[in-house]
Formats: C-alpha cells, sequence, structure tokens
C-alpha cells in the first residue's frame, strides 16, 4: 500500500511542475511595435513598398510559426503593420483613411475597410484583426507590457464570438499570484511573486509526498507487525542466521581465536566420531576433565553413514535442512544425525567454570603441533598448550582430474558427498526432478545410488547414474559373482548402471553436463557426484615431524594409537599395526568409535593396546545389507555359502556404540544341522538371500561377510580371532544359522 502512495504523490507532482514549467515558460509572439517609416520613405517610394512586403512576410512566417509551436491557441493579430493614427491619441479613429501619418506628413497612408478579415493561408484557425478594430475595443489595452494577443475580448468586432476569448481564459487562470494573497489587488503578480508562489507550491508537493511516505510506513509496519513473542522469534532468526553463516565459513565461534583458552588438559584436533568418542571416553574416566575440541566443520559431532542411507528414505518435509537431521533406522527407531543435542556442550570461553567440561571451538584449524612443548598452533598463529592430545582429522573426499582441471562452468555442476550440506543440495536437485550422475562403485557411490533412485521413484524424479570401471558394485569388497548379481538388483530398483566405462571428456551447455564415455555412449545430466574414495587429511605431518605410511596413509602409531609420547592418533587417519592382520588403515564408522574410544581412556593413562576387529556394514536399499569384519577385499581366495530364498532378516541397529571385542564362539560346540538348500556353489544358487563368504589368507579365515545375516558379527570376529585353519567351512557355516 505505502508504494503505491508514493508512486501515486510522485506521479501528481511530476504532473503539476511540468504544467507549471510551460505556463511559466510560454512565451506568445507578439508583433514588434510599430516604427516610423524611414525618412526617406517618400523620395524612394519602391522602397518603402519592398520594406512594407518583407515585413509582412515576416510577420506571416512568424504566426505560422507560432501556430505551429501552439495549434490549439486562437491568434488575434493586427492586420497589417501600416501606421495607423492610433499612434497619435489626438488623432481621431474615424479620420480619412489617407490621412498622413502623425510626425510623416509626406507618408501617404490607407487603412483597409474596418469590416474586412484577414485569414493567414495554410491556416484557417488563425484570424487576424486589424488594428483599428482592436482600437475600437474599450477592453483592449495595447501597451508594451501585454501583447495584443492577450487584450482581445469577445466585443472585438473583427468576429461575431471573440476566438481569444477560451485562451484568455485559461491564462487568466493560470496566471501566478503574489505570495502575499492579502496585499494582492489583482490576478496578475511579478516575476518575483510567481517564484515564490511557485516555490510555495514545491513546498507543498515535497510536504505531501512525505505524509504520504509517513503512512504508507505506518500502514506497512501495521500490517506486518509482530505479536508478543517477537524478541524470541527475533532472537532466533539471529541465531538461525549465525548459523548458517558458520555453516558457509563466514564466521568463527567463538569470534576471535584470543577466547580460547591458552592451555587445557585434554584437547582434539578434529570433530568427528572418532574425537566424540574420545569426549565420551575422557569423561567417563575423568569426570572434571575439561576437553576442548577443534574444528573447522561448521557443527557439532555427528555421525555421516545415515547421509547415504537411512536418511533418503525417511519421509520428511520439504524444508531445507530437515530439523536436527532426523531419520528413521531400518529397526524402525527414530534418531538424528547429531550424537548430542547442543546444550550437551558449552562455550569454549566458558569451559574453566563450567561442570559440562566438553567445548567445541568451530571454523578454526591447527597448523603445527609441537609434541615437545605440548603445544599446538593455530592458522592465526595463536597457541594453545595441553596435558593430552589428540589427532582425528579423518578424510576428505577425492574428486577426478577430468573435473578438478575443469573450467569453472564444469565444475560447479560436480560435487562430493560427505557432509550434511552436500545432503541438502542433492536432496534439492533429486526434488526438481535433475537427472543425477554418481561416479563410483564403492560403499557411498552405491548406497547413494540406491538411495537416489528410492527418492526419484517416490518423488517422481529424474533419472538416476552409475558410472564405474568395474564389472560390478562393490566389486573391491564382494566376489565377482556377488558384485554382478548386486549390479541386477540395483537396476531393479531404478538405478541405470553403466559398467566398464569411465569418462572420457566433459562439456557444459546451458543447462546440463554433456559427459563423453570410453565406450562411446553419451549421458546428459544436470550434476556429477564424485564417489572414488577419500585420503586421510595429514597436513600437520611435516611441520609437527610425525611419520605418515607411504602405502597406506595416515599417521603411524603404535598399538596404544600414540604417534609421540601424550600424542594419540584416532579414527580415519591412522595406521596401527594389527597382530593378526598386520598394518592397516581402516576408513569405517566401527573403527572410528572403538579407536576414538580407547585413545581417551589412553589420555586419562589407561595404556590399552588396540586389538579391536572393526567391522562394517553397508544398505543397498531395504532388500539388500550385509556386514564385514576382518579382511574383506575381493583380491583374496573366498568361499561362499548361501541359503535358499526367505523371509528377510531381522536388521539391526548398527549405529549403536560397539562393545568390546572378545565375543565367544556361542554356539561353536552346539550342533547344528544342515538343511536342503545349502550350497558352496555360487553358480547353483539362483538367489543369493542370504548366506557367508569366508576370505581365506594362506588357508586361514581373514575376514567374513555377512550377506543378509545379522547379529552374528561377534561370532565372525571369534573365528577370524582364532587363525586357524579350517577343513570344512560348510560345517563353520552352520554355526551361523543361515536358515534360522
Amino acid at each position: 500500500m505505502s508504494i503505491i502512495s508514493i508512486w501515486s504523490v510522485q506521479c501528481l507532482t511530476r504532473r503539476f511542475f511540468r504544467q507549471a514549467y510551460i505556463l511559466a515558460n510560454r512565451r506568445i509572439l507578439v508583433p514588434p511595435p510599430l516604427q516610423p517609416p524611414p525618412t526617406y520613405a517618400s523620395f524612394r517610394s519602391a522602397h518603402n513598398n519592398l520594406y512594407q512586403m518583407v515585413k509582412k512576410r515576416t510577420f506571416e512566417a512568424r504566426s505560422k510559426m507560432q501556430a505551429k509551436k501552439y495549434p490549439n491557441h486562437q491568434v488575434c493579430i493586427p492586420k497589417n503593420y501600416e501606421y495607423e493614427n492610433q499612434l497619435n491619441e489626438d488623432v481621431d479613429p474615424q479620420a480619412s483613411d489617407n490621412a498622413s501619418a502623425p510626425g510623416f506628413p509626406n507618408v501617404n497612408y490607407q487603412a483597409p475597410p474596418q469590416s474586412e478579415q484577414l485569414i493567414i493561408k495554410g491556416y484557417p484557425d488563425v484570424q487576424v484583426c486589424s488594428a483599428k478594430d482592436v482600437l475600437k475595443s474599450s477592453e483592449c489595452e495595447l501597451n508594451s507590457s501585454e501583447p495584443v494577443i492577450d487584450s482581445c475580448k469577445p466585443k472585438d468586432p473583427c468576429k461575431p464570438k471573440d476566438p481569444c476569448a477560451e485562451f484568455k481564459r485559461k491564462r487568466q487562470e493560470t496566471r501566478c499570484q503574489p505570495c502575499n494573497d492579502g496585499n494582492a489587488t489583482g490576478g496578475g503578480g511579478s516575476d518575483e511573486e510567481c517564484e515564490c508562489r511557485l516555490k510555495d507550491l514545491r513546498l507543498k508537493c515535497l510536504l505531501g509526498a512525505l505524509a504520504a511516505l509517513l503512512t504508507g510506513g505506518l500502514l506497512t509496519w501495521f500490517l506486518t507487525r509482530q505479536p508478543d513473542d517477537s524478541e524470541a522469534r527475533r532472537a532466533a532468526e539471529e541465531e538461525e542466521l549465525r548459523k548458517r553463516r558458520l555453516i558457509a565459513g563466514l564466521v568463527t565461534s567463538p569470534a576471535s581465536s584470543e577466547d580460547l583458552p591458552n592451555h587445557v588438559p585434554y584437547l582434539i584436533v578434529g570433530g568427528g566420531t572418532a574425537a566424540f568418542s574420545a569426549c565420551r571416553a575422557i569423561k567417563s574416566n575423568d569426570a572434571t576433565a575439561k576437553v576442548l575440541v577443534i574444528s573447522n566443520e561448521p557443527r557439532k559431532p555427528y555421525m555421516r553413514p545415515p547421509l547415504s542411507k537411512e536418511i533418503w528414505y525417511t519421509p520428511n518435509p520439504s524444508e531445507d535442512p530437515i530439523k536436527d537431521y532426523r531419520f528413521q533406522q531400518w529397526t524402525g527407531s527414530e534418531r538424528s544425525l547429531f550424537f548430542e543435542p547442543e546444550g550437551y556442550f558449552v562455550e569454549p570461553e566458558n569451559l574453566a567454570g563450567s561442570a559440562k567440561g566438553i567445548a567445541v571451538a568451530h571454523g578454526f584449524a591447527v597448523k603445527k603441533v609441537d609434541h615437545d612443548e605440548r603445544k599446538v598452533t593455530l592458522n592465526d598463529g595463536y597457541q594453545i598448550g595441553y596435558d593430552s592430545c589428540l589427532i582425528a582429522t579423518g578424510c576428505s573426499p577425492k574428486n577426478l582430474n577430468i573435473f578438478q582441471d575443469a573450467p569453472p562452468s564444469i565444475r560447479e555442476k560436480v560435487m562430493v558427498y560427505r557432509t550434511p550440506d552436500d545432503f541438502d543440495h542433492l536432496r534439492k536437485l533429486a526434488r526438481e526432478k535433475r537427472s543425477i550422475t554418481i561416479v563410483g562403485n564403492g560403499f557411498i557411490g552405491s548406497e547413494l545410488a540406491c538411495s537416489l533412485a528410492h527418492y526419484s521413484k517416490e518423488n517422481d524424479g529424474g533419472k538416476v547414474y552409475q558410472v564405474f570401471e568395474e564389472n560390478g558394485n562393490m566389486s573391491q569388497v564382494l566376489p565377482d559373482y556377488l558384485s554382478r548379481w548386486t549390479m541386477a538388483k540395483m537396476e531393479s530398483q531404478g538405478v541405470c548402471v553403466i559398467p566398464n566405462a569411465s569418462i572420457r571428456s566433459a562439456t557444459r551447455d546451458e543447462a546440463d553436463l554433456k559427459l563423453e564415455l570410453n565406450n562411446g555412449m553419451t549421458l546428459m545430466s544436470d550434476v556429477v557426484v564424485v564417489c572414488v574414495g577419500c585420503s586421510p587429511n595429514t597436513e600437520l605431518a611435516a611441520p609437527s615431524r610425525l611419520e605418515v605410511d607411504r602405502s597406506r596413509g595416515g599417521f603411524v602409531v603404535n598399538a596404544e594409537l600414540e604417534a609421540r609420547r601424550n600424542l594419540y592418533v584416532a579414527g580415519d587417519v591412522s595406521c596401527f599395526y594389527d597382530p593378526l592382520l598386520g598394518r592397516r588403515r581402516v576408513e569405517h564408522y566401527d573403527h572410528s568409535m572403538v579407536s576414538g574410544r580407547l585413545a581417551g581412556e589412553n589420555m586419562t593413562g589407561a595404556k590399552k593396546p588396540y586389538q579391536h576387529q572393526s567391522m562394517f556394514w553397508s544398505d543397498l536399499g531395504p532388500e539388500i545389507g550385509y556386514e564385514g569384519v576382518g579382511l574383506v577385499d575381493s583380491s583374496l581366495p573366498t568361499v561362499g555359502v548361501f541359503a535358499l530364498p526367505s523371509d528377510a532378516a531381522e536388521r539391526v541397529d548398527n549405529l549403536a556404540e560397539p562393545k568390546e571385542s572378545g565375543d565367544s564362539m556361542g554356539t561353536a560346540d552346539v550342533e547344528v544341522f544342515t538343511k536342503d538348500g545349502i550350497t558352496c556353489d555360487p553358480d547353483d544358487a539362483a538367489d543369493y538371500g542370504k548366506g557367508v563368504v569366508f576370505y581365506m589368507k594362506d588357508d586361514k579365515v581373514v575376514g567374513i561377510l555377512l550377506w543378509n545375516l545379522f547379529n552374528r558379527i561377534g561370532l565372525a570376529r571369534t573365528i577370524i580371532n582364532k587363525n586357524k585353519s579350517y577343513d570344512n567351512l560348510n560345517e563353520v557355516a552352520k554355526l551361523f544359522e543361515i536358515n534360522a
């Protein structure tokens, strides 16, 4: 409403000033005052006639120009320029037409008939009056200050109805008035009075515009005013804005590193799963501990596995982002992506006086660890001392060189997938029915392809492609026959799988990416998601003088996860020694939880060795789920035992905090009878619905994959820890009760 009012006032003001300017600057063509003819006119009559003709044509030209400029004005002008006896006030108007002009006795003057009217050729609306007719009018005044055109009255004898009457009336209406109306004596005014009047009108217009603005603003405030809880709502909006700026990397929390303590008993570098597990372990063993977590992530610690699995199958509103990123597990229970709510932590500047004892500083990065002086240096130079320190910096997703070296127009269509922000972005694209291409066939790539296909099917979305160089899905983990069977299952769920292919070139048109594959195919895609693994974040190694494994990556640690005295490493970035399987580096949720917990206990003085056989799990939709433990590598010899198709197995909560390893065999001494349908020959199995795959090395079981079997991971760990050879793996498979 305010915008409409302002616009209306502006239009009226412009129209008023335009009309005022036109009237103030209007110029009426007035014939020049009559001049006496030269004294030598009587002697040179030919020259006098030529002079009169030129003056007459000049006047006619000026009249035509005035008619063109003001076509709607009816001009009343004298008929000719001959001098009549009106130049002499003593001369009778009825005198002879042949009388000489006063002061010019030798000039013969002949007046035209009084009743004659002259119509200018080409301008019928311009009527010309003679000088006698003008003088006969008692209301006409011919003087130097007022043009003849303004002195014509209806009684003008040149026409029964005065053609100048309407013009004179409008002219009189727009005539300037004095500023002091009380002193005005007539309808006219001087130039100073007109200017004063114009300023007064401008001031009134300005006041009117200000009044309209004020009225519109009050009306807008009245319509949009907030209820009584406006203060609480405004505070919530400011907090949400702060979080968004923090997520975008625009701010840090706290605002300056000087607000951080300069010394803490326990310092953790990194804010992922291993870091949070260590915090819990420290607080469990030292209730009064003060723990400071320095994270370059904008959010509090959260779990990553659901981002490619359950959260896509959970019915959620279309809001971005989802509140607390809540999701429903396969078991039916609901939980948040975050380990703990915001209230669980304390602000870093209040860490010393808080009983909670765990603070997270967001947006900061550590560039050096001095293990001799026991202090870390932040990226802005600020130093923090510690008693015990844990490095849990995790991994960063890889990208392909073909996209890294591409122009910005192509790179903006390419993304990796690791954080809740990536989930929000990809979910928005899927909701907009965009076509999505996933590159890679590993855990994240295969899980995300199934999840996107399901989400697109539920929301009438776009096409989902999966491109990889291997023969089938999860080819680095699953045997070849199981990998190809899994690929067929994914295609039945709606994923367009393109194996044995790689991207040769990528170009960009107005909207889509054009991907040229090495097998001759061409894909048009709105976005490309690269899921080809991750690299450990070991940038601290060189300035901190820490050892990195050349083949596996990660910081080299001992059995107690120590890289140096009182300096520990846990999670994806640790390269530890396994007594059974040798030196390893594992990128799984279970390993991060257990190694972080063990490192936290050792930071409080426990000094325990890491002997845990970590497990992993993956879900390719609600139909396929598997768990693995030990060294699960498809390059090793495998033995698979599968059962006939049956009802789906009961799912378990793999996100629950894992227990310590060392589970007993349990059913090792219990006789389990073999039932029909168990086979060790994959080619004889029509459907790999449920089964066990043993991974062998030196005739020993070093890894076990449980295909659609759950709640049996403890038994699998026990078999691996026995480190023995088995003559008949079919008998070992009975322990897992495949047909139960």
